[in-house]
């Protein structure tokens, strides 16, 4: 910048030639130039603040838009993300039952922790809380805020109103986090085949829901995988048979009291397992802890119709017989010896009560009367390799293939040493000790037409068709033969008008944990299939040490306990099953007269 002297020479001079003061040519060039300065200045300071004006208009400008943001979005609590942690997955599908009905599905609730170096009222916080979660401890929770840890969780799972109380309190340090629980809007209604959910992977906004038993555990994977699209899994039980089986089982116990009971309703064509029982229950949104000591079969966990294995008593003396008459070996009129007892080595094998149902009896009556001695020599007639093929056949060698988490670890408890003693004793259901699912399999295999089924928790469209196991002659036989045992037999109260029931009980003596067996405590069974004249379905009901205490003696045999159960269960049942009351069919020229 070129400047402007101040008293340039040559004006200097002119101006003392004219006789005017050089002094005022000094003056008027230091006000120009003070001018020009403040020109200068005040260009520089307006452009400073227009730039700053400008900065500041975009700062408010986008903090404005970010207010609308948030004051637009749904509040949420402050997430850490970290490069290396893996996104965590919650979404879980639905479950429903045969009819679409919801049996399982997802809830998004919240999580509550909290940060103790945040927090202002440690002791208020704790107090608050105590009262606000009866089941948390004020003086263990003041110890934990301040402690040295950073971050603790509270509740993993909370209400609306739980939420809402809370925050109420108004203390900073308390924190939620979103997640989705598992929520079973049914309560205990099939509670041990859906079995449970727990958290897997947790972090603050998110955590992973994983099964932990029953078809949530099973199915697992299924119901995380997002290729699925949120497809729901659907089961073959029917919400309103299994809550009508559930009703009657737990008043049948009651009234029969029993420590436990068990039902099974299967399809008798396609294995599909329309209801499941197994008491005592428990609620899936509430899963009890497994007991840690004792006998696990106390615990309200502890699927009876599943994990149970038991002796399962005469139940068995009808696969004995269709063996026979598969074999060739006699007809539903052959007789047979069963006079008793039967003598075999140091044993002697007697019947109910001592009784002695011989010289001979038909294997009808055999099967009617529930003879041990008749159908042992039945037994004897097949052999023992040939017996144990024909009940490896039917399912009671192996696990139950049913899709729950529980049953491979259910396994039938058979003589490691098959001899012939245990060839008799197991034609009539002792020596040997497997589940209610296992005998209801069993049943389905022999009376539908002789075809092996495989038991299933899933929804069928048709039919699986398995190997024959014995013919259909002997399949209607022995369908004859167990109508006969609730006509005439020790199944007389499970008849159910309009519903002819064919069926089979069985008494067993509960083994002692060390050796022997109780005197006074029983496993009683009844095993049935209805209605009988076109079988469609199969019924087992098992009760744990039942006493049935009316008459002037105790009585605890399966006719007295399991058998009206099991009727009412049908009475219950089987219109809602679709099936329409008939007159059992008879003879072309014969008329049934029957008094109820």
């Amino acid at each position: 910048m070129t400047r402007t002297p101040l008293r340039p020479l040559a004006r200097i001079l002119s101006a003392r030639a004219k006789g005017e003061n050089p002094d005022a040519i000094e003056r008027e060039n230091l006000r120009l130039r003070h001018e020009e300065m403040r020109d200068r200045a005040r260009q520089r300071a307006e452009g400073r603040l227009l730039v700053l004006g400008l900065f500041f208009f975009c700062a408010f400008m986008v903090i404005g838009a970010r207010m609308g943001l948030m004051a637009a979005s749904e509040p949420s609590e402050p997430r850490s993300a970290s490069a290396d942690t893996p996104r965590i997955v919650a979404q879980r599908a639905d479950i429903v039952d045969r009819q679409g009905r919801l049996l399982a599905t997802n809830l998004v609730t919240h999580a509550l922790y909290a940060q103790p170096p945040i927090m202002v009222d440690k002791p208020r916080a704790a107090r608050e809380l105590a009262a606000i979660f009866p089941d948390l401890d004020e003086d263990k929770l003041l110890k934990q805020f301040t402690g040295k840890r950073k971050f603790l969780w509270i509740k993993k799972k909370l209400s609306p109103e739980q939420q809402q109380q809370v925050h109420d309190i108004g203390e900073p340090g308390l924190l939620f986090g979103p997640r989705e629980m598992r929520l079973y809007p049914n309560g205990k209604l099939a509670a041990h085949i859906l079995g449970g959910y727990g958290f897997g992977r947790e972090g603050v906004s998110a955590a992973e829901v994983i099964g932990t038993a029953g078809v949530e555990k099973a199915f697992d994977h299924f119901l995380r995988d997002p290729a699925e699209g949120g497809r729901p899994l659907q089961l073959s039980i029917d919400l309103t048979i299994q809550a009508a089986i559930e009703r009657v089982l737990y008043g049948g116990m009651r009234l029969m009291n029993a420590k436990g009971a068990a039902a099974v309703l299967m399809d008798i064509h396609s294995g599909e397992i329309v209801s499941m029982a197994s008491l005592p229950d428990f609620d899936p949104n509430d899963r009890p802890v497994p007991l840690t000591e004792g006998d696990q079969s106390d615990s309200p966990l502890f699927n009876r119709a599943v994990q149970g294995v038991y002796e399962l008593g005469s139940t068995f003396k009808i696969f004995a017989a269709a063996q026979a008459m598969q074999l060739g070996l006699v007809n539903s009129a052959t007789e047979v010896d069963a006079n008793a007892p039967l003598v075999w080595g140091k044993y002697k094998i007697k019947e109910f009560r001592n009784h002695n149902y011989g010289p001979r009896l038909s294997v009808t009556d055999v099967i009617v009367k529930s003879s041990n001695v008749g159908t042992a020599n039945m037994a004897l007639m097949i052999g023992q390799k040939r017996q144990k093929e024909f009940l490896s056949a039917l399912g009671f060698f192996d696990p139950t293939p049913v899709e729950l988490v529980e049953a491979p670890g259910a396994k039938p408890l058979i003589p490691k040493r098959w001899s012939e003693i245990h060839t008799i004793t197991a034609s009539y259901g002792h020596g040997m000790s497997a589940s209610p699912l296992h005998l209801a399999t069993g049943y389905a295999s022999l009376l539908n037409g002789g075809t092996k089924v495989t038991p299933t928790l899933l929804r069928r469209e048709s039919p699986v068709r398995g190997d024959r196991v014995v013919s259909e002659r002997v399949s209607a036989a022995a369908l004859s033969m167990l109508r006969q045992v609730v006509t005439r037999g020790t199944a007389r109260f499970g008849e159910v008008p309009g519903y002819a029931v064919a069926g089979k009980t069985g008494t067993a003596d509960k083994p002692k944990p060390r050796g022997g067996y109780y005197k006074d405590k029983v496993i009683t069974t009844f095993a049935s299939a209805f209605p009988a004249y076109d079988p469609q379905y199969v019924l087992v009901v098992t009760l744990d040490e039942p006493v049935e205490t009316s008459g002037e003696r105790p009585r605890r045999t399966a006719g007295w306990t399991a058998v009206p159960v099991a009727a009412e269960v049908i009475r219950r049942t089987a219109p809602l099953l679709g099936l329409r009351p008939e007159i059992e069919p008879g003879g072309s020229n014969e008329v049934r007269v029957k008094a109820n």
